[in-house]
């Protein structure tokens, strides 16, 4: 059963001899409790899409719906992760989830909403760190408390936008590992954006390319078929990985080189030599 449709729906920017049509004719039906991985070029309108599943956009025509209903702005079943971190340098842990907590939870009591605070900083492992600020923290603990702070208010929807593109390898793939965990234990509906193919197949039922724009548009799909839980050590070797990996990596080249070609305006530089004089370079004619 579908829980998160997209018919027909196209995003632009700008009017008239600056508009931008980003992206075009989009259409997508996400099972409930599918982990679904959105690869592309950057550029191509991936974070424009998950800002209209977010309801923080709308798009310009098409319709964009979640259990049955259409989305016109934010949601708390619907949480998202940036890429960038997005917490109040000047709060601690606690208080930057308890932000999401109490404006989500306002019926609850102190006690209730302090328990759920704390679950969610112990989900991902910060109780340590959960007074401590912004400034004290690293990159890879900064970014688990924001993923604290989307799943403290159990959204049915979990959005990911790129959000362990900024990570050295072992923080990111740590921080994998941990979202994975987190998914498999209530199986919501998660979305990620990702330009990690590898970073997709580990973690997502399906992975979807989205081809580049103007217009941008989805390409095929690749069902990830292999057996959970997954070791990427393992997977290395897995004839299955490599074939999956090499599909996906063959179209993205193959619409990449396409991209290229479209590319026909030839620019001719003008033929400069450079003069110095002093410290300053001066135009030959």
């Amino acid at each position: 059963m579908s829980i998160l449709t997209l018919d027909n729906v196209s995003k632009s920017y700008g009017t008239g001899s600056q508009k931008v049509d980003v992206l075009s004719n989009i259409n997508l039906e996400v099972k409930d409790g599918e982990f679904l991985a959105i690869v592309g070029f950057s550029g191509s309108g991936k974070t424009t899409l998950m800002q209209m599943l977010a309801g923080l956009i709308m798009p310009d025509s098409g319709e964009i719906t979640f259990k049955g209903e259409k989305i016109t702005g934010p949601s708390a079943e619907r949480g998202m992760i940036f890429q960038n971190y997005s917490l109040l340098p000047w709060l601690s842990v606690y208080d930057n989830v308890a932000l999401s907590v109490n404006s989500v939870y306002k019926e609850k009591s102190k006690v209730i909403k302090d328990r759920i605070i704390r679950e969610s900083v112990e989900m991902v492992n910060l109780t340590p760190a959960i007074n401590k600020k912004p400034k004290e923290l690293s990159g890879g603990m900064r970014q688990r408390v924001s993923v604290a702070r989307a799943l403290a208010v159990d959204p049915e929807l979990l959005l990911m936008d790129e959000p362990l593109s900024a990570l050295d390898a072992l923080t990111r793939g740590n921080l994998q590992d941990e979202i994975l965990n987190i998914w498999s234990k209530n199986k919501r509906t998660a979305i990620l954006i990702t330009n990690d193919v590898d970073e997709g197949i580990l973690m997502a039922d399906r992975i979807i390319p989205l081809d580049p724009g103007p217009n941008a548009t989805f390409g095929p799909e690749f069902v990830i078929d292999i057996e959970r839980p997954r070791d990427k050590t393992e997977m290395n070797h897995d004839p299955k990985f490599k074939e999956i990996r090499n599909d996906i990596i063959e179209y993205l080249m193959q619409i990449g080189e396409g991209r290229k070609s479209d590319l026909t305006e030839e620019f001719i530089l003008p033929e400069i030599q450079p003069i110095v004089k002093g410290n300053t370079l001066k135009k030959v004619a």
